[in-house]
């Protein structure tokens, strides 16, 4: 069965409420897991910094009369930017550093991504964004899967509780951007059969997700094997401390591939429906784009005319420096501590079970 045909099987089944969809069967499952053991003993050896709160504003230079721009972040430890020690190296900062500079405005960042999250506290992260009615972001970006993989989540469960997400954000009136599941098979120290497995699985969650997403009224990017020819050119640099989560780099890398589509759903950049032939861009079925995308990363998906979708490779763009995130009233408490939840116990200590470069 085509990886298109199966993505789609996986959507329908998330929509209508049907049962787990198995991508791969028990004596495979076994192998794999056998795999996975012996993989974790060769990664993630180092100890990854609890994720460092990048909440605030950025920006400040930019003064006028329109109002901040409000952007929350979801999802699991990529999202929250474990591996590294400074706020202003998280994805979130890098973003949102991003957005300020395109836009000319300050930009207020929520971060509320918990390390080791799966899909399925994707409820409990949209209601931290949409608890205050007069502070609903404009803007999300969701950053979730490959746990889901890893904990053998059914994908039918996983890509419903994404899609739930996408729509509530959505009804609320905030714009989505989902990265969808990164490439697992692209991991360094994991050998085969799991490696073959690995990339199978996460590739048709991620054009699963593409598929939920889209239809929903989001946009998605495929993260893909976004960091496999920079992880072989430059594997010190892109790795953080732990050996397991992005470095500073490797996190700028994925969020230079988020932020063209980042952009482009808040007007910020002319938008077209002219596609480009000499950069692969098409006008496809949503489920052969959805499949298209899971096998090229930083591959952009959006809703045309149903059942069609684009498919958009945006020009990346080179981010400003990163800063540090200011402490802003209408963020922090009067006292001047932050509002942002505080990690779960045991979640934030390198345990997360991403992939390292995603």
């Amino acid at each position: 069965m085509s990886r298109a045909r199966v993505a789609r099987r996986i959507a329908a089944g998330a929509a209508y409420g049907g049962g787990s969809i198995g991508l791969l069967g028990a004596a495979a499952v076994g192998v794999l897991l056998a795999e996975v053991q012996l993989a974790k003993r060769q990664v993630g050896g180092g100890t990854a910094p609890v994720p460092p709160s990048a909440d605030g504003r950025y920006g400040v230079a930019f003064t006028g009369p329109a109002d901040p721009l409000r952007f929350g972040l979801l999802g699991d430890s990529t999202a929250a930017g474990q591996g590294v020690r400074r706020a202003g190296q998280t994805p979130g900062a890098l973003l949102a550093s991003g957005l300020a500079a395109v836009s000319e405005r300050p930009v207020d960042l929520r971060n509320v991504a918990q390390p080791g999250a799966r899909s399925d506290d994707l409820e409990r992260q949209v209601s931290l964004l949409l608890a205050d009615p007069a502070r609903v972001p404009d803007v999300c970006v969701i950053m979730i899967g490959a746990n889901d993989v890893t904990h053998r989540m059914p994908a039918t469960q996983s890509v419903r509780c994404l899609t739930t997400a996408v729509r509530r954000l959505r009804t609320a009136g905030a714009e989505v951007v989902v990265g969808t599941c990164p490439d697992l098979g692209t991991i360094e120290p994991v050998y085969q059969p799991l490696r073959w497995m690995a990339r199978r699985v996460s590739r048709q969650l991620a054009a699963a997700q593409t598929i939920g997403s889209v239809e929903q009224g989001g946009r998605t990017v495929s993260l893909g094997d976004l960091l496999g020819p920079e992880f072989e050119a430059n594997p010190r640099e892109l790795f953080g401390p732990d050996n397991y989560h992005p470095s500073a780099e490797g996190y700028a890398t994925a969020a230079m591939a988020l932020l063209p589509t980042l952009c482009a759903v808040l007007g910020l950049w002319p938008e077209t429906d002219r596609l480009d032939g000499a950069r692969r861009e098409d006008m496809l079925p949503v489920a052969k784009a959805a499949s298209q995308a899971a096998k090229e990363a930083g591959t952009e998906v959006t809703g045309a005319r149903a059942p069609w979708a684009l498919l958009k490779h945006r020009r990346r763009r080179r981010l400003p420096a990163p800063t540090e995130p200011h402490p802003h009233p209408e963020m922090h408490g009067e006292a001047g501590g932050s509002t942002r939840v505080e990690r779960r116990p045991g979640t934030g200590t390198g345990t997360d079970t991403a992939p390292r470069h995603a």
